[in-house]
């Protein structure tokens, strides 16, 4: 049990967490195409009109579709695997908390904070799938 909650329901949530994620940049995207005008025959083509905080919002909703694979793949194998680890746990937590503030740091354009949580984040990815190789290999 984490934080009151078995580690497989953690890492369900995590994963449901992540999922909209991956939507959080793309609504700072939209604010500044209903400010420019939003035009229903090109969206693609508005991006070179779009300001700068807008155009990094569009990279992190890109960035956070890559990241979300790979997690989604290590949260299910840990909990196909059963496995009940707290660090599996907060691994997830972790993953999440680091990607919501990726998000912000890359909006805001601090390249040091966001390469920092794509760092924690990878690394909490990479840590889901050991511990489920661990679990199955012994």
């Amino acid at each position: 049990m984490l934080l009151g909650l078995p580690v497989s329901v953690i890492l369900l949530d995590c994963i449901a967490a992540a999922a909209a994620l991956v939507y959080a940049p793309f609504l700072v995207v939209a604010f500044a195409r209903l400010q420019l005008g939003y035009d229903q025959a090109a969206p693609r083509a508005m991006f070179d009109r779009l300001p700068a905080y807008a155009q990094r919002a569009t990279w992190a909703h890109q960035n956070s579709f890559e990241t979300f694979m790979l997690f989604s793949a290590a949260a299910l194998m840990a909990f196909v695997t059963g496995v009940d680890s707290e660090a599996a746990g907060w691994a997830a937590i972790a993953f999440t908390i680091a990607r919501l503030l990726f998000s912000v740091f890359y909006i805001l354009n601090v390249p040091l904070g966001r390469s920092l949580m794509f760092a924690i984040s990878s690394s909490c990815t990479v840590s889901l799938f050991y511990f489920s190789l661990m679990a199955v290999n012994g």
